[in-house]
């Protein structure tokens, strides 16, 4: 059974930091494609930031410079360290994992991510 669960996500003051995780199981970790979407109350869901095993991670312009994607395949974990936080960062955020080459994709259940004084 394939299981994506994310952490880490609260209320953050804006300009403050957090650090979301996504541990994986249940599939080979290291073949996948991980990511992280969003997506705000009224929005579509929307890229974050995606990450190939020894690629570099790919960024939504909204983010770029201020989030950091990085995996470690020996804890089948993916992290998002999120820096200078704005109001606009609140969303659900949720973690992907995606191999095109077997059509297969799956979700985590999603972290509520608020950035409010």
């Amino acid at each position: 059974q394939v299981q994506l669960v994310e952490s880490g996500g609260g209320l953050v003051q804006p300009g403050g930091s957090l650090r979301l995780s996504c541990a994986a199981s249940g599939i080979r970790f290291s073949f996948y494609i991980m990511a992280w979407y969003r997506q705000a109350p009224g929005k579509q869901r929307e890229l974050v930031a995606e990450l190939t095993s020894g690629a570099s991670g790919n960024y939504a312009d909204s983010v770029k410079g201020r989030f950091t994607i990085a995996r470690d395949n020996a804890k089948n974990t993916v992290y998002l360290q999120m820096d200078s936080l704005k109001p606009e960062d609140t969303a659900v955020y949720f973690c992907n994992a995606n191999r095109p080459a077997w059509r297969t994709q799956y979700w985590g259940q999603g972290t509520q991510v608020t950035v409010s004084s």
